[in-house]
């Protein structure tokens, strides 16, 4: 699927909610969701640094597309990584390199959060974006 049509996708299912406890528990239900990461990874060396929670990712290169899994040891943060593998898993590195997450400000996630969970939902973004400008690179040189 497109990534804007996820992303607006997304913003539809927030929209029925009116206050920001709603959106936690269905942020707490999408942490649910999340597929399962190989025990393997959960490890330091995937550790996105920068999270206050932990919070481990691994991205894979299948057919020309990335998959991610994750896991953390936060709800609430398990249900922000989910909302962002359901965007950018699946997608070619090219597409993830130029992705606009306009979601994440269309349903007001950043305005609340706390500093440092809005600095791990950065931390996280910018970990799947080096994930791709790596595959992206790995693809040109035919690897």
């Amino acid at each position: 699927m497109e990534l804007n049509k996820i992303q607006d996708t997304i913003i539809e299912e927030f929209e029925v909610f009116e206050d920001w406890m709603d959106k936690y528990n269905y942020l707490i239900e999408l942490s649910k969701d999340i597929p399962d990461i190989d025990p393997k990874y959960k490890t330091d060396e995937y550790v996105i640094k920068g999270c206050q929670s932990r919070v481990w990712l691994n991205a894979e290169l299948v057919d020309g597309k990335i998959i991610f899994t994750a896991d953390s040891d936060a709800i609430i943060v398990k249900g922000i990584i989910a909302l962002l593998i359901r965007v950018m898993s699946n997608q070619t590195p090219q597409d993830l390199m130029k992705v606009d997450l306009y979601f994440i400000d269309k349903i007001g996630l950043k305005q609340n959060l706390s500093p440092t969970r809005s600095n791990g939902l950065l931390a996280m973004m910018k970990q799947m974006k080096l994930y791709a400008i790596a595959f992206d690179a790995k693809m040109k040189q035919g690897n």
